[in-house]
């Protein structure tokens, strides 16, 4: 095998790993599937391979630059919610497309957004969470009296979700147990006249755990034709939402 040749399939392989890269980075922050496969093939496309493939599920993406080409598979082990990313990765997708910067300033540049920390820090989320319990309760026609211990319900709720997931790499089961325990306070908190309506504390707490991104992206996924992601993100979304009530429902058995 001559040089040429040998430094053409080293670029080959350089620019389906760049692909690849900002792929991962998409799907893992929480893009939909089919950003991810438009941003791949706008990247390849810009670095002179316009009949690139792509074919992207919630946890493995393929991806091969023609159709003579092997196709390259990466797996996704772990997803989150980090929009911030995804906006990154569209950013450098976008400069390079416009030339604006070569494929190893991209590569560079990939490398940062991969390596990052999440956009904000627990203590932020798990604040932000407890606001957004509070403001919801007051949003479904609970009084203040009722969001205060909202406040408490729902920050010690997504706190116990978030430190359950390290734990226990299952999401269900993290969510289950977030969710019981915030039955479990909301029922003490009006036990001991901390609150009113249990109710009323037990829909806003549970409002930071509900997957709307998820659910969002599963119906913009159907509605693009992605049938595969579509559903599995739809099945997702369904396994939170029943983890939720199972553990609402079984304090409302118990007490």
């Amino acid at each position: 095998m001559d040089s040429t040749s040998s430094n053409s399939n080293t670029s080959t392989h350089d620019i389906i790993d760049l692909c690849l890269l900002a792929g991962k980075i998409m799907l893992q922050s929480g893009a939909e599937t089919y950003r991810v496969e438009d941003t791949m093939s706008r990247m390849a496309a810009s670095l002179g391979f316009p009949g690139a493939h792509s074919y992207v599920t919630p946890t493995v993406i393929m991806f091969t630059t023609s159709r003579t080409e092997p196709v390259k598979l990466f797996r996704i082990a772990e997803r989150t919610t980090d929009l911030q990313k995804v906006s990154e990765v569209n950013d450098i997708s976008r400069r390079l497309s416009e030339r604006q910067i070569t494929a190893n300033e991209a590569r560079e540049r990939l490398g940062v957004v991969d390596d990052a920390a999440h956009a904000y820090p627990a203590w932020l989320q798990i604040a932000a969470a407890a606001l957004t319990g509070a403001c919801f309760t007051v949003m479904f026609k609970g009084s203040l009296w009722d969001a205060l211990p909202a406040l408490l319900v729902s920050g010690l709720g997504f706190a116990a979700a978030t430190y359950l997931h390290r734990l226990v790499q299952i999401r269900f089961f993290a969510e289950f147990t977030a969710s019981f325990l915030i039955g479990l306070l909301a029922f003490f908190s009006v036990r001991l006249g901390v609150g009113r309506e249990m109710d009323k504390i037990i829909i806003g707490s549970v409002m930071p755990l509900v997957p709307g991104l998820l659910i969002t992206n599963a119906v913009r996924d159907l509605m693009a034709g992605h049938l595969v992601s579509g559903l599995s993100k739809g099945a997702d979304a369904f396994l939170t939402a029943f983890a939720i009530g199972t553990g609402i429902g079984l304090v409302l058995s118990l007490f």
